[in-house]
């Protein structure tokens, strides 16, 4: 059973999983990565949502062929399975391999009142 936080940011993390896809399937694969970047964002309170958005953009670097990319998000799934119910997730992170996994980065308005909502049941 998924937790409230988990229930209450999925649809949030869904819209932006949805337009990743979209935008890969037209070929802009630059775009659909920052919006698994904002689902990342989004979702990496949730071990649920963590984990599969860095499965995601390993798959994405995967079908891009990009080795820092993959080898990056093959770290960070470790991470995500591991260190996300414990509370160690760096606030705002975008997730790709090319920004530390340790950072702590700003979060963008529209995200932090998402997940302030998820977060309140609203």
């Amino acid at each position: 059973m998924l937790g409230n936080f988990t229930t209450n940011i999925k649809p949030y993390v869904e819209a932006e999983l949805q337009l990743a896809r979209t935008s890969y399937v037209v070929g802009d694969y630059s775009q659909a990565f920052k919006y698994l970047e904002n689902a990342h964002v989004l979702g990496q309170e949730s071990t649920y949502f963590h984990v599969k958005v860095h499965c995601i953009m390993f798959y994405w670097a995967l079908r891009q062929r990009d080795i820092h990319e993959l080898l990056g998000q093959t770290f960070r799934v470790i991470g995500a399975a591991t260190k996300t119910a414990i509370g160690l997730v760096p606030s705002g992170n975008t997730g790709g391999a090319d920004v530390s996994p340790f950072k702590v980065m700003p979060i963008k308005e529209i995200h932090a009142n998402y997940i302030e909502n998820a977060k309140s049941g609203v």
